[in-house]
């Protein structure tokens, strides 16, 4: 049966109107109402998503699965520090070309001498070549096996609720998780951080700052002063102070480093 424009247009019209209706109605349902004046607005911090390293029933693949997932953040956090180093030797250079350096190359001179913890009130090629002894890569297989020492391949409860790979400690109430077999008198906790990015960051930044690690620095420095890239097996000594067990913690990297150079190539 033929229907009229006319009637066909109300149709239409009507049709339009109604489902206008519907999404407007839809769309104030899932808004949310504004916060009110005067509220501070506090967003979530960053979560890190991590694999459940217990799930692997294959040890070996239970290894490639830590080591592919951490080896990415090693690697970005590895390279960060290489741009600073080698901005602190271009830097060096001009200095021992009696170049004189910007205003903004001085500033970030400043800033990074700040940031590893070094005094520096002029710079000079001495004083560039005291702060180059911490602005330093570590080598990613140590990072990687004393990851998998500290964590249990990822296993550990510091790892899976306080994202902290390195076991590494804070000492303000709250800023961690309560070690469940912490001593009588002790007041550390297990540092809690937002990414695991950030549990690898800290962990450099305590490697290349923390007077306990100073023997590490000085391997390190010496082997490039002899023009090598130092290695996992050369650093991993100057973590004697890392573990109240010392040799026998340094002895355990090393035999890890050792059986897993396959996962590690």
């Amino acid at each position: 049966m033929a229907v009229k424009t006319g009637r066909l247009a109300s149709v239409v019209l009507g049709l339009s109107t109604v489902a206008a209706t519907l999404l407007w109605l839809d769309t104030q349902a899932e808004r949310p109402s504004a916060p009110m004046a005067g509220l501070t607005v506090v967003k979530n911090a960053p979560v890190s998503k991590q694999p459940d390293f217990d799930a692997y029933s294959d040890v070996r693949a239970k290894k490639a699965a830590f080591f592919d997932f951490l080896r990415p953040m090693v690697d970005a956090e590895n390279r960060k520090i290489a741009e600073q180093r080698a901005f602190i030797q271009r830097a060096q250079e001009r200095l021992l070309l009696d170049r004189p350096l910007s205003d903004a190359e001085t500033a970030h001179l400043s800033n990074l001498a700040s940031n590893y913890g070094v005094e520096i009130r002029a710079f000079t090629p001495e004083t560039l070549a005291d702060l180059l002894v911490r602005v330093d890569e570590v080598p990613s297989a140590m990072v990687l096996v004393q990851a998998a020492n500290e964590t249990g391949w990822g296993s550990s409860r510091f790892a899976k609720e306080g994202l902290n790979y390195f076991g590494q400690w804070c000492f303000r109430k709250g800023c961690g998780l309560v070690p469940n077999q912490r001593q009588g008198g002790m007041n550390h906790e297990v540092a809690r951080f937002d990414s695991v990015q950030d549990s690898v960051a800290s962990y450099l930044r305590n490697l290349n700052t923390n007077p306990a690690y100073r023997e590490l620095r000085d391997i390190r420095q010496k082997l490039r002063l002899a023009g090598k890239t130092p290695t996992a097996e050369d650093l991993i000594p100057g973590l004697i102070r890392y573990s109240e067990r010392k040799e026998a913690y340094v002895d355990e990297l090393l035999s890890m480093l050792n059986q897993n150079q396959s996962f590690l190539l």
